[in-house]
This record gives C-alpha cells, sequence and structure tokens, in this order.
C-alpha cells in the first residue's frame, strides 16, 4: 500500500486542488440525497409501511423532488427578528459542515493526470483539532437561528444546543485523547498509517464507545433531538424557518452526520484500510479501492444513525445532560489514566501490555454499557412524586359556569 507523503499537501497545483474540492463537495452534497431517500425507506420497512415510491422509478427522485420544492417555496421572515442574525445564522450552521470535511483521508496515494497526489484535499499536524473547531462553530448556527426567531420554542431548542455542545463536546473531544497517545499524532493520515495492523477500535474500545455515543448527540438525531423536540418544541431552533433556509439547516444536519461518521471511520475503523479478509489480497489498499472501503464504513454508521431512529423514544432532559457529565465524563477520564499507564509501561520495554489493554478495554466497555442501561432505564421508569401546592398559599380560581348552565339560568 501507497501512504501519502506528508510533504505532498500543500502542493498540488491549483486545477488539482480544484478538482479535489469539488469532488469532495459533489460526495457530500450525494450523500446528502442518498441518506434521506435511504433513512425514510428504511424507516418505513422498520415500521411495516412503504416509504417514498412516488416519485420516480421506486420512489428514487423524492429527495431530489424535496429539495427542489423546498428551494422553490415562498422565504417568510417573522416580524420582528434580528434580520441579519436571522438570515445568517442557516449558513453559520452550513458552511463549517463542509469544511470540516476537508482533512477526512479517503485513499492512499494515488495518481491523477500523472501527478502523484493524495485522496484528501489536505492535513495538518493538528487536523482533529480543526474537525472539532469547525463541527464546534456549526452549532453557533443553531443557538443564533433560537435566539434571533424571537419567539420563545425557538429560544428554548437554541438554549438546549449549546448546553447540549458543552456536554458532549467535551466527551468527544476526551475519546481522541487515547487515539492520539496511540498514533503518536493528531494528523489524520497518520491516524490510518498508525492502524496498518490493528485497528484502535480493538485496542480503544472504551474511546469508540463513547465517541458514538458523543457523535449522535453532537448531531442532534434522535435519541438525541432535544433542541428540535417536536413534541414539546414544535420544532424547536428551526420553527420560525422555512423554504431554503429550513433546507439549510437539514442540509447541515446530514452532512456533519457524514463527517462525525467518516472521523469515526478514520479513528477507529482504520480509515481507508480494507477489511479482514479483504485485506490478505495484495491490491486491497492500492490505487482507487481504499475509497471503497471507505464509503463502506461510512455507511455502516449511517445505517446506525437510522436504526436509532427508528427504535428508541426521545430521552428525557435529565436522562440526557445526566448521561453526558455522570458517564461519558468520568469513564472517558478513568480510561485514559489507564491508557497512559499502559503506554508508559511500553515504552518501558513491556510490549505484553498491549494484550492486557485489549483485555481491559472489553471490561472497560462492557461497564460503559452498564451504565448507559442503568441510567436510560432505571432513572426513565422511575415514579416522579406529584408535589402537592397549599390552597392557602397558591389559591385556585373558581372554574368557569358552562355555557349550557348559564343559558338555562
Amino acid at each position: 500500500m501507497t501512504y501519502p507523503d506528508p510533504t505532498l499537501f500543500g502542493h498540488d497545483p491549483l486545477w488539482l486542488v480544484i478538482i479535489k474540492a469539488v469532488a469532495v463537495f459533489a460526495f457530500l452534497m450525494l450523500s446528502v440525497l442518498a441518506a434521506i431517500l435511504i433513512e425514510r425507506k428504511l424507516l418505513g420497512r422498520m415500521q411495516m409501511r412503504f416509504g417514498p415510491n412516488r416519485v420516480g422509478p421506486k420512489g428514487l427522485l423524492q429527495s431530489l423532488v424535496d429539495g427542489v420544492k423546498l428551494a422553490l417555496k415562498e422565504g417568510l421572515i417573522p416580524t420582528g427578528v434580528d434580520k441579519f442574525v436571522y438570515l445568517a445564522a442557516p449558513i453559520i450552521a452550513a458552511v463549517p459542515a463542509f469544511i470540516a470535511f476537508a482533512v477526512i483521508p479517503m485513499g492512499g496515494e494515488v495518481s491523477i493526470f500523472g501527478h502523484r497526489t493524495a485522496l484528501q484535499l489536505t492535513d495538518m499536524p493538528v487536523a482533529v483539532l480543526y474537525i472539532l473547531a469547525a463541527t464546534s462553530i456549526g452549532v453557533y448556527g443553531i443557538v443564533l437561528a433560537g435566539w434571533a426567531s424571537g419567539s420563545t420554542y425557538p429560544l428554548l431548542g437554541g438554549i438546549r444546543s449549546s448546553a447540549q455542545v458543552i456536554s458532549y463536546e467535551v466527551a468527544m473531544a476526551l475519546s481522541f485523547v487515547a487515539v492520539f497517545m496511540y498514533a503518536g499524532t493528531m494528523s489524520t493520515s497518520g491516524i490510518v498509517a498508525a492502524q496498518d495492523g490493528v485497528w484502535f477500535v480493538f485496542l480503544l474500545l472504551p474511546s469508540f464507545l463513547v465517541y458514538v455515543v458523543s457523535m449522535v448527540g453532537e448531531t442532534n438525531r434522535a435519541p438525541f433531538d432535544l433542541p428540535e423536540a417536536e413534541g414539546e418544541l414544535v420544532g424547536g431552533f428551526h420553527t420560525e424557518y422555512s423554504s431554503i433556509k429550513f433546507a439549510m439547516f437539514m442540509l447541515a444536519e446530514y452532512i456533519n452526520m457524514v463527517t462525525v461518521s467518516s472521523l469515526a471511520t478514520t479513528m477507529f475503523l482504520g480509515g481507508w484500510h480494507a477489511p479482514w479478509p479483504i485485506n490478505m489480497w495484495d491490491g486491497a489498499n492500492t490505487g482507487f479501492w481504499p475509497l471503497l472501503w471507505f464509503v463502506a464504513k461510512v455507511w455502516t454508521f449511517m445505517f446506525l444513525y437510522f436504526w436509532l431512529r427508528a427504535t428508541l423514544p426521545r430521552l428525557r432532559y435529565d436522562q440526557f445532560m445526566g448521561l453526558g457529565w455522570k458517564i461519558l465524563i468520568p469513564f472517558s477520564l478513568a480510561w485514559i489514566v489507564l491508557v497512559s499507564t499502559a503506554r508508559a509501561l511500553r515504552n518501558e520495554g513491556m510490549p505484553q501490555v498491549t494484550t492486557t489493554l485489549a483485555a481491559l478495554a472489553v471490561f472497560v466497555a462492557l461497564l460503559i454499557v452498564a451504565a448507559l442501561w442503568r441510567r436510560t432505564r432505571r432513572r426513565g421508569d422511575r415514579e416522579i412524586p406529584v408535589q402537592k401546592l397549599d390552597p392557602a398559599v397558591f389559591p385556585t380560581p373558581p372554574l368557569p359556569t358552562p355555557v349550557k348552565e348559564r343559558a338555562d339560568a
């Protein structure tokens, strides 16, 4: 296999940079169109009904028609909103979703029109931190949309989003620390190269579980879709949005799903490396074949998103916050201590520590799963005591006389 030379990044000719940028943009847009259609089809089958089956052959053009419909709808702006922030919020939410994908490696070194280049737009020594920063900026679009709408329910959705990003960004960042220690770099291409032998999902299983939970919370997807919460907030932060502005929020959500799924593939599933037993073929990780393995892994995580949405109900807000602060973050900190100790012992000449760490990872992963189950089941089934109000302190006004009785009198 051919790993990209770090010196290649930043030295591609302009025309090649434009081709790769357009290719990344097209990949994300096509992924969104496919994801919306596949999600609706899968949810329909899981709920024993048909999904979209009218527009185009077997409903294949439904996503495209929905996009055209949203673009042609009249864009309404409510009275009394902060117009500049109201219009800028969808852009702030959508743009970071695109730029975060710039450092995701989709393959090794290939030849395009005679030029050797990596199947990656660019890379940097702190590429993973760049992705975290870009995704964090995108959440500001949701917060500003809720504030600028001038309505109660969008404001509540924006406040929930700000609390959500604080809770789950911390857990997500902590899940990467163990990967950094084992890979010895924050470069995404370097992390993929470090998984040439063993994928980090086997050595760092607790970090993988914490990241999977955090990425669902980070993208505001069920069962963590508290900023939208149609049941209690009508539509949450985008209640007052319509037409293309509403479509941009949906576009940002699905692109963020693709981005965090790609990041999970890069950090824990070997990136573009072929899975076993395909990797036994000598040419599995050469040429454009790695692009196929990468896309297959990404869509595995996308299916997980759809499955969760069809299966789990929305969590209560106290369950949601307790999950982040009382389970994910403490377990991540404890796991980082164990991994750093194992790495220190290995540097002292004890290579057998790696096997012990893998066994310990399974044990800690089981503890995390048990804690998640306990948190979401026992706390959800408990009876909440009803507080009785003192009539002397909180007098109840008399009920109005029914209209029929007043007419009879």
